[in-house]
């Protein structure tokens, strides 16, 4: 079983909207290393630290587990939406998604919070330049989350 940490703008979509809807498709990854992740690597059951960026105050706001395996991200059909993409077709989609479900809403694991914390120095999410919204966690930095955050998966 892997873990992952995934990235949500608490504006578009935030810990407690998973709180009231259990179970969500997501969607609307648009780079491809990510949805590598997701498309090749992820499996059901993995674990999932919930992240809230782009926000006044970011960090790990709860935990989820994959709950599908990956398949097509339907945003990227929708001419509406602002995740289309022209060049994908439903024959050879471009863009993937998994479901992911709650496990628990969590005390929020500030970003300064976990650059303080020296076992999680490694952690992609903390280092310079990185934007991806969904990246690998290392069986010892889950650890660490989960102690800082005082709590089980």
């Amino acid at each position: 079983m892997s873990c992952w940490l995934m990235k949500s703008e608490p504006e578009e979509f935030s810990i407690d909207d998973l709180v009231r809807d259990k179970k969500v498709p997501w969607f609307g990854v648009r780079n491809y290393l990510a949805r590598n992740y997701m498309r090749d690597q992820m499996k059901v059951g993995d674990e999932v630290l919930f992240y809230h960026s782009s926000c006044p105050e970011p960090g790990i706001a709860g935990l989820a587990r994959v709950s599908s395996a990956a398949y097509p991200d339907e945003t990227q059909f929708d001419k509406k939406s602002k995740y289309f993409d022209e060049k994908s077709t439903r024959e050879n989609p471009r863009w993937m998604l998994v479901d992911v479900a709650l496990v628990k809403k969590t005390k929020l694991l500030s970003l300064a919070d976990m650059r303080e914390a020296k076992s999680l120095e490694s952690m992609i999410v903390l280092q310079k330049g990185n934007r991806l919204s969904i990246t690998p966690v290392t069986p010892a930095e889950l650890k660490a989350v989960l102690k800082l955050l005082g709590t089980t998966f």
